[in-house]
């Protein structure tokens, strides 16, 4: 019986893995969908990368930290000042020429993208050995002023980053599947990472740190290497992130971008890595599908004043409040997606509900 539920299930996972390359491709070679679905399903599978790294720091090892914005513009920078085509940059750097030595170095995007990830994680090591002996809100007020503090340093560097200005003709990738391939890659190891001995000792921390210093687990050196893992993906999802625009400048990571994922999460649930998935999805999609409220509606000749610019935001904050009474540990809690769970949901819905007596019989 466990061995043909398992053969079903592993049918199942086959299936869906084909129908959504199936997907990919179709999208990739515009037989389905235009360049704006193709870029909102890209933004959607950067903001996985950031949403599921934010959920190991936040949700599985319980650190409450907010500089997710930071480590994106450290790798997103990092890919704009190495990638862009030597020739192009006496054009962007036409204020303030760009410092000599990096004005010489191009380098391919995949080694720029890592090279954004380690630099991420190297400054996630630096601060996290002093701040991460803070807790809860004292940490998240440390680490959003670290967002900020790199904010301002890049806006200041002129020479490297160009200031506000920022850097434009940055190359942008040909195929979704450099976004879908490196979101799935990260998904997995974090889901592997989750699985092993340092994921246990993570979630240990998270429960209780002080029996789980007890149990002679370090905390210093694991809340530092979930801390750093974290950087580094957040640092991949923002070099990506800066070939999907093909332009970088401060103002795009203000630290209220933190905020779009801490929601993600939040509504995912907090400890879920297939929760965090979906709700990047639905809330990514979601906010291009409610655009419309933003525009002007005129019905017989008679213009809807409520229609206007912001009203889209006010919808959405209005559905995120229903579905959080309904779901109050988001929507997966600190479960995950499974063909089992949905099974039982589904028997469940389909079973009526039975009424039970007193002395607890039931009819």
């Amino acid at each position: 019986m466990i061995t043909n539920n398992t053969n079903k299930n592993l049918l199942k996972n086959i299936l869906l893995i084909v129908i959504f390359a199936t997907i990919v491709v179709l999208l990739d070679f515009d037989i389905i969908g235009d360049d704006y679905v193709r870029r909102v399903l890209n933004l959607a599978a950067i903001y996985t990368i950031v949403s599921v790294s934010m959920n190991l720091v936040n949700g599985f090892t319980g650190l409450f930290s907010l500089g997710q914005a930071g480590f994106m513009a450290i790798g997103a920078y990092t890919v704009a000042i190495f990638t862009v085509p030597i020739e192009y940059r006496p054009n962007i750097f036409y204020v303030i020429p760009q410092n000599p030595i990096l004005a010489q170095i191009q380098l391919p995007f995949v080694v720029a993208l890592i090279l954004g990830g380690l630099f991420a994680a190297l400054v996630a090591i630096l601060i996290g050995m002093p701040v991460l002996r803070l807790k809860s809100d004292y940490l998240a007020i440390a680490t959003l002023g670290f967002s900020e503090i790199i904010r301002i340093v890049f806006t200041n560097t002129k020479t490297i980053t160009n200031g506000a200005l920022g850097i434009k003709s940055i190359p942008e990738m040909p195929t979704m599947w450099v976004f879908f391939g490196i979101a799935i890659i990260s998904v997995v190891f974090i889901v592997l990472l989750i699985n092993s001995s340092y994921g246990r000792a993570f979630k240990a921390i998270r429960e209780d740190d002080i029996a789980a210093e007890a149990m002679g687990i370090n905390l210093f050196k694991h809340k530092v290497l979930s801390f750093a893992i974290g950087a580094f993906f957040a640092g991949i999802g923002g070099g990506l992130l800066a070939s999907l625009l093909g332009t970088v400048d401060p103002k795009q990571f203000y630290f209220t971008m933190t905020y779009n994922f801490l929601l993600i999460i939040v509504l995912g649930g907090m400890g879920s890595i297939s929760g965090t998935v979906i709700a990047s999805f639905v809330v990514t999609v979601g906010l291009e599908v409610l655009r419309f409220f933003d525009d002007t509606l005129i019905i017989f000749g008679v213009n809807i004043p409520i229609f206007r610019a912001g009203l889209r935001m006010v919808v959405f904050s209005a559905l995120l409040m229903i579905l959080v009474l309904f779901f109050r540990n988001g929507i997966l809690g600190q479960k995950e997606l499974s063909w089992d769970l949905l099974d039982k949901y589904i028997n469940k819905k389909k079973t009526p509900h039975k009424k039970t007596t007193k002395g607890g019989a039931t009819h």
